[in-house]
């Protein structure tokens, strides 16, 4: 999540983080699921959230 929100701050107005059950694991963005651990039934693999996000969000954002 630290990551999203260094990348992505300026356009994130709110971030929830949601205790789930079963080993469940989703993401969504604007209420669209992104990723489900439980519905592809395997983790992320690294920086696969990520490209998730940035193919709806954009580059990140660059700071000075």
């Amino acid at each position: 999540m630290a990551e999203l929100l260094n990348d992505w701050a300026p356009r994130i107005a709110r971030a929830v983080l949601v205790p789930g059950s079963g080993g469940r694991f989703e993401v969504r963005l604007d209420g669209e699921l992104l990723f489900s651990k439980l519905a592809l039934e395997r983790h992320a693999n690294p920086g696969e959230v990520h490209a998730l996000v940035l193919a709806r969000l954009g580059p990140p954002i660059v700071r000075d």
